[in-house]
């Protein structure tokens, strides 16, 4: 089909209305030309939000285009308008980027311990790892660190490390470059007030569980 879907979500995450057009159809599914609109990836859920009004029901990747299942039929060319739930939107960006701070934090508290899942929702984010002891303890320590990172307002670059396969990272100078497709803040700050808390999930695994306050006026 050519050329891939825009995806404006990473040159301006904070982008909630858009015009476009209708790339291809395919059943109950349409590709744009481009998109504001996140498919889930990497555990972030994929964002909501309207085409031409209609709810989006479902959005997934497809190698680098992106498909949107909607409750209307729509013919490819036709001119539409995106737009987005920007209050869920902020809320996943805000917890996904929790939750990469205390993944970052918990490696290098303690080397070799393995990620075996995450997800990100509205309402928190959760990291599991395998562990046959609780990572309480751990808790205190990462709380702090995590909110000392947020508390300085840390600018976070996104960029493409290979544009061809749309392979990207965020990064905080002097903390850590890190592989990630998400979407980010502009800085750590608006991560706002972070809470831990651990969850046992079964023999041998452990999760903690983020939650973040939205931050106060700047």
């Amino acid at each position: 089909m050519g050329v891939a879907t825009r995806k404006l979500f990473w040159e301006d995450p904070y982008r909630t209305s858009l015009d476009t057009r209708i790339r291809a159809v395919a059943g109950d599914e349409v590709s744009l030309d481009e998109t504001i609109l996140y498919a889930l990836s990497g555990g972030q859920e994929s964002d909501a939000g309207t085409i031409n009004g209609l709810p989006v029901l479902a959005a997934r990747k497809e190698g680098l285009d992106i498909w949107y299942r909607l409750p209307a039929a729509f013919t490819a060319g036709e001119a539409v308008q995106v737009k987005l739930d920007w209050p869920r939107r902020y809320a996943l960006m805000r917890l996904h980027f929790a939750a990469e701070l205390v993944l970052e934090l918990t490696y290098r508290a303690r080397p070799g311990i393995e990620k075996i899942g995450a997800h990100i929702d509205a309402r928190k984010s959760r990291i599991d790892f395998l562990l046959d002891e609780p990572i309480t303890p751990l808790l205190p320590s990462l709380t702090r660190d995590a909110q000392a990172l947020i508390d300085a307002r840390h600018p976070i670059t996104s960029a493409f490390s290979h544009e061809a396969t749309q392979r990207r990272y965020w990064e905080i100078e002097g903390f850590a470059r890190v592989s990630c497709g998400g979407t980010h803040p502009r800085h750590t700050g608006e991560v706002g007030q972070l809470k831990l808390k651990r969850n046992n999930i079964g023999k041998g695994k452990e999760r903690i569980e983020i939650y973040a306050d939205p931050p106060g006026p700047a």
